[in-house]
């Protein structure tokens, strides 16, 4: 199983309570504002970052003048704070190795509390490059075997022909491996053809998975991982965790 998918699956089984939608769109308004910074500029048909993350904000209904709010921000607009980018790494219980993008408006700050959450739940926030390379950055996206518009050949043949690298089957979802550069050509091509995407972003995938067959030992570990979650200056979190399907029904 992909650590990516299989922990997507996990987060979008979760009840969404007004406090974490409230803070969805706290980070998806911090991606808008660092996407116009880094990514060319306020207009999305011409930032395909910026694009990228409008989309998310609206898959989640953020209301409009948030994200115009974001924009402004980013282009200087309206007054903000200085946000930087930064990756985290780490290890779980079980060696499950960690990575989290950040963003931060006081790095000191954020590196002290971050270092607290891994340390308070058996884990070990580590040096730069400790366990980075055991992932890739890469296109991901995910279609339900349910998705009536394309059988399994015609989706494979579909998503080759738009640039992707690989297509694979994982449970109930068919995944679709792209370069960062080639996302949203095929993204937005499989769109076009009626398909409908679970999931759709650029992720840090797993080369290799660490299966974790101890049910107390994979309670720590997600216990961990939605603590960092819910941390105001964790955008995202990856995991290269493989968990056997009776062990996470038992969670």
């Amino acid at each position: 199983m992909s650590g990516h998918s299989k922990w997507a699956n996990i987060k979008h089984k979760k009840a969404r309570s007004d406090e974490k939608r409230g803070k969805e769109f706290t980070k998806i308004a911090k991606e808008i504002t660092i996407a116009v910074r880094t990514g060319g500029g306020g207009d999305p048909e011409a930032n395909s970052k910026l694009k990228l993350a409008v989309q998310k904000a609206k898959a989640i209904n953020m209301p409009n003048e948030n994200i115009a709010r974001a924009i402004k921000k980013g282009t200087g607009e309206m007054e903000s704070e200085a946000i930087e980018e930064i990756l985290y790494e780490g290890y779980a219980p079980g060696g499950v190795a960690i990575m989290l993008d950040i963003a931060t408006d006081n790095r000191n700050r954020t590196a002290s509390e971050i270092r607290h959450l891994f340390s308070k739940n058996n884990g070990n926030l580590g040096e730069s490059g400790c366990v980075a390379w055991m992932f890739k950055r890469a296109g991901f996206i995910s279609i339900s075997k349910e998705e009536p518009a394309m059988d399994e050949e015609g989706l494979m043949l579909a998503a080759l022909d738009l640039g992707a690298d690989d297509v694979r089957e994982d449970g109930e979802s068919f995944e679709i491996i792209t370069s960062p550069e080639a996302f949203m050509e095929v993204k937005e091509g499989l769109e076009s053809q009626g398909i409908k995407l679970e999931d759709a972003d650029i992720v840090m995938l797993p080369e290799n998975s660490v299966e974790i067959n101890d049910l107390d030992t994979a309670a720590k570990i997600i216990k961990l991982v939605d603590l960092l979650e819910d941390h105001d200056d964790v955008q995202n979190v990856y995991t290269n965790i493989s968990i056997p399907d009776e062990i996470m029904d038992k969670l």
